[in-house]
């Protein structure tokens, strides 16, 4: 019995397919990797995309609000959880952005056949560029990340950041917008904020610095601004707003002219601007009872009128 062997006619000619990879492997095998970086992102992004979109939804299914801005406009702590999850999404997926973007690059480095100390090099040298030339956005990175991930900001806050002060309106990794009382959006660097005054967390305090007449009678007048904030957080309409009796603190500060009495009252952080007005407007009331003739705000000492603790 005689065997036939095979000639490379009726074969694969391996020689022409080393020949042909020798020239195109290296193109093929950058095309896979970016091929395969670009899918892995987006695998990724989608599952962060489903995760934030769950936690989301949870919130407005809470809250019963149909929309984020509505959502934004209630009065609702919900609004920070939505806020937080979708800033920490954006940053995993800008830091998983980077993170696949540098593998591809080592692997499509590797395959143009740089050694690993030029790959070593090269990455002290880019870690070097980068540090110098990025130091600014670095800082406003790594600031609003914390801000968002401590909670000292949310959207609806009332803030004092040095730079600006007013109602947050956006919180993000570089910039934190905050709208003033006369409308001016302000876009602050979050790597510049070196201090958060925050208005609209826990609670807060009403304090009105009353001057009267130097020879009237302090008991007689601390007993009526006493009254008159008493009944007031009684009322059905602020005993929700209300969270605290109102004190007297006493005398802050003499003159001449007039004695300054301060009346101290503990709110809701996001009623302060209410109960104030209104308690002003009852406070005049009050002593208007008394037939108080009022000294000018001019002849008062300056240091009376001061919101100390």
């Amino acid at each position: 019995m005689r065997f036939e062997t095979s000639t490379p006619s009726d074969g694969v000619d391996w020689a022409a397919v080393a020949a042909w990879w020798d020239v195109w492997g290296a193109p093929i095998g950058i095309l896979i990797v970016i091929v395969g970086a670009f899918i892995a992102f987006r695998v990724v992004r989608t599952i962060i995309g489903r995760v934030v979109g769950g936690v989301v939804s949870g919130v407005k299914r809470r809250a019963d609000a149909a929309d984020t801005e509505a959502l934004s406009n209630s009065p609702l702590a919900q609004v920070r959880v939505v806020q937080r999850t979708r800033a920490i999404g954006s940053v995993l997926n800008t830091m998983l952005a980077w993170v696949i973007a540098a593998l591809a690059l080592i692997l499509i480095l590797s395959i143009l056949g740089v050694n690993a100390a030029s790959l070593v090099a090269m990455a002290s040298f880019l870690g070097a560029a980068a540090g110098i030339g990025a130091q600014g956005v670095i800082k406003d990175f790594l600031n609003g990340l914390f801000m968002v991930f401590e909670d000292q900001v949310g959207i609806g806050d009332l803030v004092d950041l040095g730079a600006a002060s007013g109602v947050v309106e956006s919180v993000g990794i570089r910039v934190t917008q905050v709208r003033d009382v006369e409308g001016t959006l302000w876009y602050v660097r979050n790597g510049e904020i070196l201090r958060v005054g925050n208005r609209s967390q826990g609670w807060a305090r009403v304090i009105i610095d009353q001057a009267v007449p130097y020879d009237a009678d302090v008991d007689l007048v601390e007993r009526q601004l006493l009254d008159v904030a008493t009944a007031m957080s009684e009322e059905p309409a602020w005993l929700g707003r209300v969270i605290d009796k109102p004190e007297t603190w006493g005398i802050e500060s003499v003159s001449p002219d007039a004695v300054v009495l301060r009346l101290v009252v503990r709110t809701r952080a996001n009623a302060r601007e209410d109960v104030a007005r209104e308690l002003r407007r009852r406070v005049k009331a009050g002593l208007d009872e008394l037939g108080l003739d009022l000294p000018s705000v001019q002849k008062v000492v300056g240091d009376g009128l001061e919101a100390k603790p």
